[in-house]
């Protein structure tokens, strides 16, 4: 690696002033010698960049006249001491420079970055000079870099860190908090340089974490480095980590506090983790962040890590040689506190979600909208799904939820639920032919109320009307629910796709029925149902301080499409596919049922989909593979709204 050229630069020149200076008085030589000096001292101690295969550039101290010193040991004993400060590089200056006095003396200004945006850390320390004849040279003393240090000390730089910012929720409630940890790893200064790695393979095997990458960043840590294997809950520390960790020379516990949810999976692909900072993060941005500091990572912790974390502080101390000696506080900024984030889950939803979906084999989510104000109350999301975000960001064919979306579009068209269809036993569109579910009830086979092919599910019904429908009805409809139209909720989320030009008719057909080129996320289904519920568009909210309006563009829901569309989503509940939520307590529920074939593998597997409504609280229920809306979605929709009561 090389330094900058720049610095590098600035050397030559200072080199080429002391040559210059020969035939000049004394003042200006010894003027000379102290410039040379400091921008050596300043670019000895800038971190190097470049190519790492480079030859390393010569150390700039080795130029400098010392006297009776050798100024390649010198700058070796400067790198020792600076090595702590975590690669912040000074700025020094020659403030003043008397080579008239008794014992000339010069006077350097040193300016450490010690805080980001923060006033440096100044001060000012003295230099001895050294005259033979028309020759200066400087005196090396540990001095010369701060005030009052001494042989064998050294700077070390530590991060201060912040009190972040909670993450609160309904009303108020904490749900995301400094909570006690334990830090389990490796100190370096525990454990002889040669033993070093056999300690990290075994501790990484009694955790359980990757051999490998451990013992490789224990390798490569420095003598005084802390190096964490895994960060455990105060309570939650396995016993036999507890038993064990004490054989392992060097490894070694370390309480802490970390913000953290009321369990490890409570919302966790929604809120994200806190931890050390990666490699990737401080090269992305190398201002805001240094290794060893700790920040968010993922979620909403990362995307609002600036308002959480606050600013961090740092201290700045001299370290002496001897191990059981004190060190000095040489410079110190407190850190500022970090924001808090308020957010809308319900605490005791959201768990109660994550309790519904517990014993869920195949990726599934839950989310829960108040359809008043859009305030997502809960998004839960199934350990199937691998720790991903599906609840808010999956991206599905809704199947026979889509009907509700359908139903509007065929209201504005001028059917009422009263208008007979022809719900036949199949359809064909282009060669493509299309049926009914396989227990689809043989008793609603032919020409029925628009109101009964809705809540029995009839695929054939709705695709036998697509004449009455133009490009652009279906989307159009489906912007007026909510669905299909992309906001900016300050968290990622997937509104849904709604072509309003399908590619070819059988295309077109198949969107009818929530498949074709249709896509939603459990959130978006969600929404649209909360609309129907509302008699208004919803825009679905999670982050307090991020508004979003309904566009201008969208076309609003009049009462009498809501009374119309809740009148047959009712029918779902009392006479159709969502027969199981007519005995839930409390006021009427609405629903609608779906299921959705996708391929896996050449494998036709089926999407299971739910959607309701009951009072202020609008759900979707998703699970990725099951047999039915009815019979593997159902169940937990409506052991979620008996819960929720």
């Amino acid at each position: 690696m090389r330094r900058s050229s720049a610095a590098l630069g600035t050397l030559l020149v200072l080199a080429g002033a002391l040559s210059a200076c020969s035939g000049d008085d004394s003042g200006k030589r010894a003027q000379a010698v102290v410039a040379q000096l400091a921008g050596a001292l300043t670019v000895a101690a800038t971190p190097v960049e470049g190519d790492k295969s480079a030859s390393p550039a010569p150390d700039p101290l080795a130029t400098v006249p010392f006297a009776g010193a050798d100024g390649a040991k010198v700058g070796k004993a400067y790198a020792d001491l600076v090595a702590g400060m975590d690669g912040i590089a000074p700025k020094v200056t020659v403030r003043e420079v008397d080579d008239e006095a008794k014992k000339p003396t010069a006077t350097l200004a040193w300016s450490w970055p010690v805080v980001d945006g923060v006033d440096p850390w100044t001060y000012e320390t003295t230099v001895g000079l050294v005259q033979d004849g028309d020759r200066w040279s400087v005196t090396w003393a540990p001095d010369l870099v701060a005030p009052d240090l001494a042989e064998g000390d050294a700077l070390d730089a530590v991060t201060l860190p912040t009190d972040r910012g909670d993450i609160t929720g309904a009303g108020g409630s904490v749900l995301v908090t400094e909570r006690s940890v334990v830090r389990v790893g490796i100190d370096r200064i525990r454990v002889p340089v040669a033993d070093a790695p056999a300690s990290a393979r075994a501790l990484a095997r009694l955790v359980g974490i990757d051999v490998a990458p451990f013992v490789k960043a224990v390798k490569d840590a420095g003598p005084r480095a802390f190096v964490e294997a895994i960060t455990y809950r105060a309570d939650a520390v396995p016993q036999g980590v507890r038993e064990r960790i004490s054989s392992i020379t060097g490894a070694h516990q370390v309480s802490a506090q970390l913000s953290l949810g009321p369990s490890r999976d409570f919302a966790a692909p929604i809120l994200g983790r806190v931890g050390p900072v990666t490699a990737e993060m401080v090269e992305k941005d190398p201002d805001a962040y240094r290794s060893g500091d700790v920040a968010g990572i993922s979620g909403l912790q990362a995307r609002y890590d600036d308002q959480l974390r606050g600013t961090p502080g740092r201290v700045v101390r001299a370290v002496p040689a001897a191990d059981d000696a004190q060190s000095r506080e040489l410079y110190r900024h407190d850190a500022v506190a970090g924001k808090s984030l308020a957010i809308t889950l319900v605490e005791r939803l959201q768990t109660l979600a994550e309790q519904v979906l517990a014993d869920v084999g195949p990726a599934s989510a839950l989310v829960a909208i108040r359809p008043s104000d859009g305030s997502i109350l809960a998004a839960a999301n199934g350990s199937g799904t691998g720790g991903q975000n599906y609840a808010t960001f999956g991206q599905f064919a809704p199947g026979s939820t889509f009907k509700a979306v359908t139903s509007l579009a065929l209201l504005r068209a001028g059917l009422t639920p009263d208008t007979t269809v022809r719900c036949t036993p199949t359809v064909t569109v282009n060669g493509k032919q299309f049926k009914n579910y396989s227990d689809y009830p043989g008793s609603a086979i032919g020409t029925i109320p628009l109101r009964e092919a809705i809540a029995q599910s009839c695929n054939t019904a709705l695709i036998n009307q697509r004449a009455d429908l133009s490009d652009g009805d279906l989307s159009g409809a489906a912007a007026t629910l909510g669905l299909g139209v992309d906001h900016d909720l300050g968290f990622p989320s997937y509104f849904g796709e709604v072509p309003a030009k399908p590619a070819s008719e059988t295309e077109g057909a198949a969107d009818l029925i929530g498949q074709g080129k249709v896509l939603a996320s459990p959130m978006a289904m969600a929404t649209v149902i909360a609309s129907i519920q509302a008699g208004k568009t919803v825009v679905p909210r999670l982050v307090d301080q991020v508004k979003v309006a309904v566009p201008s563009a969208t076309t609003p829901l009049t009462a009498a499409e809501a009374r119309q569309l809740k009148a047959m989503l009712r029918g779902v509940v009392t006479s159709g596919s969502g027969r199981g939520l007519l005995d839930v307590p409390g006021p009427e529920v609405i629903a609608k049922t779906g299921t959705a074939e996708y391929a896996d593998g050449g494998t036709i597997k089926t999407h299971a989909w739910m959607i309701a409504a009951q009072g202020d609280l609008a759900v979707a229920v998703f699970v990725e593979t099951g047999q039915s809306g009815s019979q593997t979605a159902g169940p937990l929709l409506e052991a979620f709204l008996r819960g929720a009561r």
